[in-house]
């Protein structure tokens, strides 16, 4: 490690000035939500964490991270005390938002030694390719975009997925690796959506033998249902000795909200949404009834029920069906044949399916995707096809969390300058395959990057100076559609690519 230049040391030094710079940066709601969660676990007892309801920003995360937030509290009470008053709805003193930007900073370096750990046992072979993995991840748009601006936890998060799954490439540290992903579902509930895949592999490669399915290796599956069970009664256990389970649940899966976010999320959905909003204007002409209810449904940046003008509602059900549906069919080639990476294939492909099929889905889930095929990208050339044009929609897609004008250069400037460096670093290293590429993805590839330049131009500029603040809602969706055509083919590439290799 010590001849690949620059070392991820030396990035994540750079990486970390740059994110000092952006302290003062604008910061969403998401920041007031975190600091209202220091001050409930540092002024209440824990039984009264999941009752207590004086902000609309009630505490939401599973236990083991509102634990991680009273530990945040035990140094902010030294930086400034008055943002750890519950009733004090909307504190930003600029102590309060210098401690919490600097806790995401140093969170992250779970991040940077998950990486360290992957460059170590990636094959000597397949260092150089490893260490430019790793450092995309470092250096990602999405996690300063999320977390550095916008205001969030994810480094540190996705630190503990990727340990988790560097973990598992080793039999020894197999079991490790499994307790590990059950403590990160206890810190955000979303990588359940990524649990079947630990599931399957952890069942096919730790608890039964490795010639034969039918040894069962009970020592492994008594190891393995203690060490989970620990984890889980050690996050749940009060809350469930107190009584709150169902208040807890009730927090953690608040169903009453719609299909689609306020801000379409770039998946299955929000091209369905364009759809019905495109047949609106074609139904007269084509005969088909329009439901006048349901017109502004999607389109009136509310997070509540969606219901769509001309093509048929969605419920719940109908998604989860979907989402399980097309996570089933990765899983079954990870069960006869689990390899490490088929095993992080198929992470993918559940976040994938979590993310086009899931109910009212976040733009900033799309990391759910990126991160695990960032590990396999440079694997060879037609993985890294499919990869392409999820680099390009997964990250344009988080532009509009960020609408100040100060905020538009860096954003853009750093996004544009990690996709060029990166995809052009990657399309140097990936290896050939010994099988053939997916021709149409990769002319798709170079047309949809192409198209990226005006959209982004249209979206953040242009709209503004023709309309004004008219039609809001008009280049939102177009950022949306176009960046939901680019991660559903970048799917649909890696699926051919996961079953063909």
């Amino acid at each position: 490690m010590a001849d690949l230049f620059p070392s991820l040391a030396q990035c994540a030094t750079v990486a970390a000035a740059l994110k000092i710079l952006l302290f003062p940066a604008y910061k969403s709601t998401d920041f007031e939500v975190h600091r209202n969660w220091l001050a409930i676990t540092h002024s209440l007892p824990i039984k009264e964490w999941y009752l207590e309801r004086t902000s609309e920003w009630t505490l939401d995360y599973p236990p083991f991270f509102a634990y991680l937030e009273w530990l945040l509290s035990q140094g902010a009470q030294y930086v400034d005390r008055a943002m750890l008053d519950v009733t004090n709805l909307g504190y930003d003193s600029w102590q309060a938002v210098y401690y919490q930007r600097a806790t995401v900073l140093v969170t992250e370096g779970v991040l940077v030694y998950a990486l360290y750990l992957f460059i170590k046992t990636s094959p000597p072979a397949n260092n150089q390719l490893g260490h430019a993995a790793a450092l995309s991840i470092l250096l990602s748009p999405g996690l300063l975009i999320i977390d550095h601006i916008h205001f969030q936890y994810n480094g540190f998060l996705y630190g503990v997925l990727v340990l988790s799954l560097v973990l598992a490439r080793k039999q020894e540290s197999l079991l490790l690796s499994g307790v590990l992903f059950a403590a990160l579902l206890c810190l955000k509930h979303i990588y359940l959506y990524l649990a079947p895949a630990y599931g399957v592999y952890l069942l096919r490669a730790y608890c039964l033998g490795s010639k034969s399915i039918s040894h069962v290796r009970v020592p492994n599956i008594l190891k393995l249902g203690i060490g989970i069970s620990t984890i889980f009664a050690t996050a749940f256990g009060p809350f469930a000795y107190w009584g709150q389970t169902e208040q807890l649940l009730g927090r953690l899966f608040p169903f009453s909200r719609g299909l689609c976010h306020a801000y379409w999320a770039p998946n299955f959905w929000a091209m369905y949404a364009f759809t019905d909003r495109v047949l609106i204007h074609a139904a007269p002409r084509l005969g088909v009834p329009v439901d006048s209810a349901a017109v502004s449904s999607v389109t009136r940046g509310l997070v509540g029920n969606t219901s769509f003008a001309v093509l048929p509602d969605v419920s719940p059900k109908v998604t989860f069906i979907l989402t399980l549906f097309f996570q089933i069919i990765c899983l079954v080639k990870l069960f006869f044949q689990p390899t490490w990476e088929i095993f992080v294939g198929a992470v993918t492909l559940c976040g994938y399916a979590s993310f086009l099929f899931g109910w009212h889905v976040h733009e900033k889930a799309i990391l759910l995707v990126i991160i695990p095929f960032s590990l396999l990208a440079l694997k060879d050339r037609r993985h890294l096809g499919a990869f392409r044009p999820l680099a390009v929609a997964g990250h344009v897609s988080l532009f509009p969390l960020l609408f100040n004008a100060r905020e538009f250069p860096v954003k853009v400037v750093y996004t544009v300058f990690w996709l060029v460096l990166f995809l052009l670093v990657f399309d140097r290293l990936a290896p050939v395959s010994s099988r053939p590429r997916v021709f149409l993805l990769d002319r798709f590839s170079l047309l949809y990057i192409t198209v990226s330049i005006p959209l982004i131009l249209y979206c953040s500029l242009v709209h503004q100076l023709l309309f004004g603040k008219k039609y809001e809602f008009l280049p939102l969706m177009f950022m949306s559609s176009y960046s939901a055509v680019g991660v559903v083919a970048s799917w649909l590439g890696f699926l051919v690519v996961y079953f063909t290799s």
